[in-house]
């Protein structure tokens, strides 16, 4: 058995929200209720001006985590147009839309012949262009973009 009990989440995000305040926000103006089991929760229904700051800090963040680092990179086979970020020479991210999905010649491949794309790894075509512009210089061959995190 442990000499120590664990510790109460509640209690330390309670403290650390004492100490450091709301997200980006040294002074929060906790205004309004909290309900249910998140009592330690704070909400800002009756400061617009604090909550739409909170809505905009969010999309802000949402769209840092899924667009950081991606370049546009074009497949020289069949045009398909996706965006791409090298984080090394053994990972490549790669960020499909509905277009380039239906555009790319080897997933259309796959279909024809009644199979799921989506099951798909990857198009070894669209492989080869991303070779190619790291190659060419357009894409970076590891991202240089900072972190999706705090910054």
């Amino acid at each position: 058995m442990s000499p120590h009990p664990p510790p109460d989440v509640d209690r330390l995000a309670s403290l650390m929200l004492a100490l450091h305040g709301a997200h980006a926000d040294p002074h929060p103006k906790a205004t309004g209720r909290t309900t249910g089991l998140c009592s330690q929760t704070t909400t800002f229904a009756s400061d617009s001006q604090h909550l739409a700051a909170v809505r905009e800090a969010t999309r802000a963040d949402r769209e840092r985590y899924l667009t950081a680092g991606l370049q546009p990179v074009d497949c020289r086979f069949c045009h398909a147009r996706v965006k791409v970020k090298k984080l090394g020479p053994g990972y490549t991210a790669v960020q499909w839309n509905t277009e380039a999905s239906r555009r790319c010649a080897y997933f259309a491949e796959i279909r024809a012949a009644g199979g799921d794309s989506a099951r798909s790894r990857a198009c070894p075509k669209l492989t080869d262009s991303i070779e190619h512009a790291v190659a060419e210089g357009f894409l970076d061959a590891v991202s240089t973009a900072p972190s999706p995190g705090d910054g």
